[in-house]
């Protein structure tokens, strides 16, 4: 028996074959992104294949060579000059940003020498600050800490002070502290923090009791004449203390340090004078420290890269190394560029490191969690 096929069923059959023939030529037609990343794949074996694309760009390729050497050998480059080694140490993490200049003018140029150079800086920051660029932060911990420098020249103290206390912290520490501005963050912070102390320019705000706490000089000289200066002149101007804070978990010895400051012009160089005999006594203070579970919490006028901060790094972590997301840059407030804020821990563990909003002062808040 013959079945007649009707109009709209060959009209079916029509469409449905010419849909398979176009899905059949869409799987056999080339994606233009694969094509892309193909082309591009052999475009640079052939420049590597030939021998005058490794005769191109020697400065280039040298300049990515001593670019990954000043990133490996920065520990030896010395400090005898200007200070030009706790320099680089401080700027470290910003070397990284040579690689991409590097690279694009080396593809331009078409050398592969160069190209194949850049494999040592980018190795060497991978492995110095590669760790960073992830989030290392963990739920949990037991109390939470804040460390600022509220500026002596902050137009808000008010505000600074509200802001803080809205951080939550436990324990807040505040650095460049001025006759003037005391008062106003000592009523401000009351509510919140019933324990508190202040020595000289560096103060420790609490909600839980605070007990031996005393000054710590790390104004002292360090080295034959230290034990010669008076008393009275080693604590006139008072920039670290010591106390102990009473945790659930027991004694929490807490430092506050505010260390010298650093200078930057033609005739002397990176002038860190002040700020490192200051790090050498505090590290001196630390070690000193008989409680198993110590931090640090101030504004150390320092990367933790810096070799100047030895005598402390040897003895604690960074919270924000361990916990943090990303290189936490506290300073300056509008544009940071260097993490000098630093909470810094032994004994304890940090759960995670974050940095809070900008107050009226010119660097930033910055916290941790730890347990």
């Amino acid at each position: 028996m013959t079945r007649t096929v009707t109009g709209d069923e060959r009209g079916r059959t029509t469409a449905r074959v010419g849909t398979a023939e176009t899905r059949q030529g869409d799987a056999g037609r080339p994606d233009p992104a694969s094509g892309t990343r193909r082309a591009g794949i052999r475009r640079a074996l052939r420049i590597a294949s030939r021998p005058e694309h490794w005769r191109r760009g020697p400065v280039l390729a040298s300049s990515a060579l001593l670019l990954g050497l000043i990133m490996l050998l920065h520990a030896e480059i010395p400090n005898r000059i200007g200070n030009v080694g706790s320099l680089v140490e401080t700027l470290l993490p910003w070397f990284g940003l040579f690689i991409p200049v590097l690279l694009a003018a080396s593809l331009r140029r078409r050398s592969a020498s160069a190209v194949a150079a850049l494999l040592l800086p980018l190795t060497v920051w991978l492995n110095l600050f590669g760790g960073l660029l992830g989030d290392k932060s963990q739920p949990g911990g037991d109390l939470t800490l804040v460390s600022h420098n509220v500026g002596a020249d902050n137009p808000d103290p008010v505000g600074t002070a509200r802001a803080l206390a809205a951080s939550g912290a436990q324990v807040l520490a505040l650095e460049e502290l001025t006759e003037q501005a005391r008062g106003t963050y000592e009523k401000e912070l009351a509510k919140a923090y019933p324990h508190h102390t202040v020595q000289g320019t560096v103060g420790l705000w609490s909600k839980l009791p605070l007990s031996d706490t005393r000054p710590v000089d790390i104004a002292q000289d360090v080295g034959p004449l230290a034990d010669s200066k008076p008393v009275d002149v080693k604590l006139a101007y008072n920039r670290a203390l010591r106390t102990t804070v009473a945790t659930d978990q027991g004694p929490l010895a807490v430092y506050v340090a505010h260390l010298g400051s650093v200078r930057l012009n033609p005739r002397a160089g990176f002038w860190t004078e002040s700020r490192d005999r200051n790090a050498q006594a505090l590290g001196e203070a630390v070690a000193a420290e008989r409680n198993e579970r110590v931090v640090l919490l101030g504004d150390l006028n320092g990367t933790m890269d810096d070799r100047a901060f030895d005598a402390i790094t040897s003895q604690l972590r960074s919270a924000q190394t361990a916990a943090g997301d990303g290189f936490g840059f506290s300073w300056p407030a509008r544009f940071p560029v260097a993490r000098i804020d630093q909470i810094l821990v032994r004994g304890v563990q940090p759960r995670s490191s974050w940095v809070l909003p900008a107050t009226g002062s010119d660097h930033l808040p910055v916290a941790a969690r730890i347990s």
